[in-house]
């Protein structure tokens, strides 16, 4: 089963083009979609998911028409948003098994044996009758998962699920995710690089709407290996080299900078050739995409 989504545009009443002639097919397994905050990753899992319209293009699993059989969707559909409130004076038992009943799973004994199931695979079953206002973050981003489990999906949608988690929690739940993923198509929407790494066989990057690149992220890596070079420079010399060289990543290390510089030959001696990571991979695409419109790493003109 494959989810293929063609020339998808989406641009909001206050002019700004969330969505610019997207196109990508997505398969079984794991898929990373990267992308900063506001680069338009939400606006593509919520039009997935049947929650807003597109203005133009097409969306199809399978047989199903995304963008007009939308209930044909909901059946299949299992979404945990970025966004994710829980009525916090219920436990999640009772809660799980009324969301149970709104997806249409009306015997009794189903029903149970379906929560008590996910219960025990999202590790929830031991504080079960505890009211989901008592949650960690990371319990409530699981708890999310089972219900976005409930309907045995095909196709599984999260939006930025790790954000917030602490390291243990986030173990957790990625472990989650990939053992779903054997079996479905799972979309992981996300700006956490090491997500992606970790889990996706497959991975697309996207910024101000648009598709920077599309495939796996061991190609990907393979694409800049030798190309990616870095140095300690002081303070003084950083906006110089962001007009003279393309500027992967820069980051404070003790207070002095360091940069990620990307060029097919050495620079200069000065420089050390250093292993490719989907981090540089990701850098190097957002800061091809804003030299092309003539900004910055950091936005600037």
């Amino acid at each position: 089963m494959e989810l293929v989504i063609e020339n998808l545009n989406k641009t909001y009443s206050n002019g700004v083009q969330a969505l610019k002639d997207v196109t990508l097919t997505i398969y079984q397994g794991m898929f990373g979609l990267l992308g900063p905050n506001g680069a338009g990753k939400s606006t593509l899992m919520r039009t997935l998911a049947t929650l807003q319209e597109a203005d133009s293009g097409t969306i199809t699993f399978g047989d199903i028409d995304v963008l007009t059989q939308k209930e044909e969707v909901r059946k299949i559909l299992g979404y945990l948003p970025q966004e994710f409130g829980v009525y916090p004076k219920v436990d999640a038992e009772t809660m799980l098994s009324h969301l149970a009943v709104l997806k249409g799973i009306t015997d009794k004994g189903q029903r149970k044996s379906r929560v008590d199931s996910l219960l025990q695979k999202t590790n929830l079953w031991q504080v079960r009758n505890k009211n989901l206002g008592s949650y960690s973050g990371g319990m409530k981003q699981r708890f999310g998962i089972a219900q976005a489990l409930l309907a045995d999906p095909r196709l599984i949608i999260v939006d930025e699920p790790t954000a917030g988690l602490d390291p243990a929690e986030r173990n957790r739940f990625l472990n989650l995710l990939s053992e779903i993923g054997e079996n479905t198509i799972v979309i992981l929407s996300t700006h956490i690089v090491d997500d992606v790494k970790e889990l996706c066989t497959n991975m697309a990057i996207i910024n101000n709407g648009q598709m920077l690149y599309k495939g796996r992220p061991g190609d990907a890596i393979a694409e800049l290996e030798g190309r990616v070079w870095t140095k300690r420079i002081q303070k003084s010399e950083l906006e110089e080299y962001r007009k003279n060289f393309t500027l992967v990543s820069e980051r404070l290390l003790a207070g002095t900078p360091e940069i990620h510089v990307l060029s097919d030959t050495r620079p200069d001696s000065s420089f050390e050739m250093i292993p490719v990571g989907l981090e540089d991979v990701y850098f190097a695409q957002i800061a091809n995409a804003a030299k092309q419109e003539g900004v910055d790493l950091n936005g600037r003109k």
